[in-house]
């Protein structure tokens, strides 16, 4: 069942949300004075542990012109403290064989290092030392300029991953979860050293902070660590409340269409809409209805597509949620000349899920597929620490496997039938696409998207 929120927790308490057998699976959560939380998961059959720092923050959080200011930070951040420079950072792990990374999505922001179990206080250490005493110099912010150039023009070569940016934009327009995560080439070579230090101030303050851990680990030999690492910054925190993020259900009208002409040998395309907001309860089925529908190889989509006619090597649905929004589409790479032959058969796979749903075998299969890939997906230490660290921070409430199982096999055809017509069938889809396609011939394009 799920666990009270730390909103109602005791500043300085420690609270058991999940108990396993044996104390393998055990979930607990202390608050720290500041409003810091720390999430650990007890794995004693394990001799590793990864421990992660979660940041309540993201792409989203960005005004227009701090686009990209976020993911500077995660680059900034491995650069040095007044404790170690970047070589002492990532010295440090690799000396035991330890595993370092970071990554930043549209709300929240994670550091991570993955270690043997005993030595996870390095670990604590290093990357705590990292979120809290970063130093932003001038000639740092100038340095990692450079290198996220780079790191943009490199994914300006995969359209594969650039149409998703565009289907963003084709929904939310100009809206925060529009805007590309890593920022343009006009923001991020605009952005001051003070404009990210000051963000980086404001953002990162323990309220808005999640520590966890999972692995071979003892919880409050844990929570003395991080308490120690983050002593500086919680001496003189004032937990004031976050800020809040601001609405974005006016999403742009239906129907619409971005293109971006590009000389590539293939045109990539997404077709979707507005999907369904994390809390959303109706997100159980919409997760079977998306494995039915493009999630695997036994899906509609991939049989239709592929299988009979040959006309794609990568075909699939997905679905993102985010605190007030989400997102619903569908992905295709074929050769430009197939475009419309593609749209038509996945316009068809859509309009026909939200007349008729899905079957009873369908159904089955994809509360299976859910299910394996649900446990299969929890069989290492940083799987599980992402799972307590996004539910925390997400969520707030943590769910057990077999509560989150029982979910699933709860879902029924009506479910599915009827999370189709929300979703899919309650306005016309939009279209995203990146190839050697002329505008005249976009044009008629739009016919599959009445």
């Amino acid at each position: 069942m799920a666990q009270a929120s730390a909103a109602h927790q005791r500043p300085g308490s420690t609270r058991t949300l999940l108990k396993g057998a044996d104390g393998a699976g055990t979930v607990r959560r202390t608050v720290l004075p500041g409003g810091l939380r720390v999430v650990t998961e007890t794995l004693p059959t394990v001799r590793s542990a990864t421990f992660g720092i979660w940041v309540g923050v993201g792409s989203r959080d960005e005004t227009p012109q701090l686009n990209g200011a976020t993911h500077y930070l995660e680059h900034l951040l491995f650069k040095g403290t007044a404790r170690r420079s970047a070589l002492e950072i990532s010295a440090a792990l690799d000396a035991v064989g330890g595993e370092m990374n970071a990554f930043t999505a549209k709300e929240n922001t994670c550091y991570y290092a993955r270690v043997l179990d005993t030595d996870l206080p390095l670990a604590i250490e290093v990357v705590s030392d990292m979120v809290t005493g970063s130093l932003i110099r001038s000639e740092d912010v100038e340095a990692e300029r450079g290198v996220i150039l780079e790191e943009m023009a490199m994914a300006e070569d995969d359209p594969g991953d650039v149409v998703h940016d565009l289907f963003a934009k084709v929904i939310y327009g100009g809206a925060p979860l529009g805007r590309p995560i890593l920022g343009t080439q006009e923001t991020v070579k605009g952005l001051s050293r003070d404009q990210i230090a000051g963000f980086y101030k404001r953002r990162y303050r323990p309220e808005h902070l999640v520590v966890a851990a999972a692995g071979n680990l003892d919880h409050k030999a844990v929570v003395r660590q991080v308490a120690e690492a983050f002593a500086p910054v919680l001496e003189r925190s004032t937990a004031v409340p976050s800020e809040a993020r601001r609405g974005e259900r006016a999403v742009r009208t239906a129907g619409r269409m971005e293109l971006l002409n590009r000389p590539t040998e293939q045109a990539h395309l997404v077709l979707g809409g507005p999907g369904l907001p994390r809390h959303d309860e109706r997100r159980w089925a919409l997760g079977v209805l998306n494995s039915a529908l493009g999630g695997g190889m036994s899906s509609r989509l991939f049989q239709e597509v592929r299988e009979k006619r040959g006309l794609a090597y990568s075909v699939y649905s997905y679905s993102s949620s985010y605190s007030d929004s989400g997102l619903f589409g569908i992905y295709a790479g074929c050769q430009p000349g197939r475009v419309e032959e593609v749209l038509r058969i996945c316009r068809e796979e859509l309009d026909r899920v939200v007349a008729e749903g899905i079957t009873e075998e369908e159904l089955a299969r994809a509360i299976g597929q859910i299910s394996g890939s649900t446990v299969l997906g929890m069989e290492d230490t940083g799987s599980l620490m992402n799972r307590i660290g996004k539910a925390e921070l997400s969520y707030g409430q943590h769910l057990s496997v077999d509560d989150m199982l029982g979910r699933i096999a709860g879902v029924t055809l009506d479910d599915v039938r009827a999370v189709a017509r929300d979703v899919l069938g309650a306005r016309r889809p939009s279209l995203a696409l990146i190839g050697p396609i002329s505008a005249k011939r976009a044009a008629g394009l739009a016919d599959y998207l009445k």
